[in-house]
């Protein structure tokens, strides 16, 4: 009898499919190994300020991503990465907030700085879409100077300031940036001069004052002739 002949052979069992790994490209904000991209990230990037609505209680509250950081540590395996997202929140009525939310992905950091922020909203003293008065606001090397403007003006200032005054409700507003560009300190600047904003009514409440209204002139009367 020859060999190997007539014998039957075993299927062979299929083999398990793999599940894919999505790995993101070099350079990415993401540090981690996929999801967010590759080891690489551009440091200090500024990505594009993106606004999320979040209905609570029936209030709508925008949000807008102004900076993202990211930070590395060297331990003995390689490298550890994580990134601090720089937030400001606000429902474009009179109430912002700002927090700085650290994490070890990027989308964690963001998520954990729009919760802290809309813990800490407050409120601002606005005539209608405008400031009431200029202000002049410092923190650390960043100084901000804001302007009240007529109607239809817009608002003339930064990516970082515009992204404040927008979460505030301010439409018609006249600043400008001094000295230093750390995206947080001029946050704080300008968060800080909107906070010191009084209203005329405000101003006489805290003295104890009335306001008292004055009536417009009378035309002066016909001379007969």
């Amino acid at each position: 009898m020859a060999e190997n002949e007539n014998i039957p052979v075993a299927p062979t069992a299929p083999e398990a499919t793999k599940p894919t790994e999505s790995r993101g490209g070099r350079g990415g904000f993401g540090g981690g190994r996929g999801g967010q991209g590759g080891r690489g990230g551009g440091r200090g990037r500024r990505p594009d300020v993106g606004e999320n609505a979040f209905g609570k209680g029936g209030e709508e509250i925008v949000e807008k991503v102004v900076f993202i950081n990211r930070s590395s540590k060297v331990v003995k395996g390689g490298r550890r990465f994580k990134f601090s997202a720089l937030v400001v929140v606000g429902d474009k009525k009179g109430k912002v907030g700002m927090a700085l939310g650290k994490a070890a992905e990027v989308a964690d950091a963001i998520k954990r700085g729009g919760e802290l922020a809309r813990n800490k909203m407050q409120s601002v003293s606005l005539q209608d879409v405008t400031i009431p008065h200029e202000v002049y606001s410092c923190y650390g090397g960043a100084k901000i100077l804001l302007r009240p403007a007529s109607p239809g003006t817009g608002i003339i200032a930064g990516k970082t300031v515009r992204s404040v005054l927008e979460s505030a409700g301010v439409k018609d507003i006249l600043t400008k940036s001094l000295g230093s560009k750390n995206a947080a300190n001029v946050v704080k600047a300008t968060l800080n001069g909107l906070l010191s904003l009084r209203t005329r009514e405000q101003i006489y409440q805290s003295r104890g004052l009335e306001i008292k209204k004055v009536s417009a002139p009378k035309a002066p009367a016909a001379i007969a002739a």
